[in-house]
């Protein structure tokens, strides 16, 4: 005799039961680092834009040689698009996971890029991208069931 207790419906064999698993948590952590990783790029871009006296080094010395003002308009763009899709992480949304890894991915890049400008922050900022791709790679359809 087959064992049918982990389906929902032992009788028709279909319906597996969709309860969330403990692993819904990694994507809620995920979404929370995403906008939270979005906060920070914005406030990036707005010290790179107002204050550009503020990095390690002058413009010309950045792995992409261009102005702080071209490095604040992409951390804020990044950051913006960030947030809203750490929020629509938080639901569930399918849209914002894809939008979620990608924001992640370029935000590893352009803080790649940026590292000498501000090494410490730009090494945390890369590892919590790498954190939150793996949530949402991995875990990201256990939203969904909530």
């Amino acid at each position: 005799m087959t064992d049918t207790s982990h389906r929902k419906y032992a009788e028709t064999d279909t319906g597996y039961d969709d309860a969330p698993s403990g692993w819904a948590g990694w994507v809620v952590f995920g979404g929370v680092m995403l906008i939270m990783l979005g906060t920070f790029q914005v406030v990036e871009g707005l010290v790179a834009l107002f204050d550009d006296g503020f990095y390690a080094v002058r413009s010309d010395g950045l792995v992409v040689n261009v102005d702080y003002n071209t490095w604040g308009w992409v951390h804020l763009v990044i950051g913006i698009v960030g947030v809203l899709a750490g929020l629509g992480l938080l639901v569930g949304n399918m849209a914002a996971r894809i939008v979620g890894i990608v924001v992640a991915f370029l935000s590893a890049l352009v803080n790649l890029a940026f590292i000498s400008a501000y090494p410490i922050w730009s090494t945390i900022m890369i590892t919590i991208d790498v954190i939150v791709m793996y949530a949402i790679i991995v875990h990201g359809r256990e939203l969904k069931r909530v």
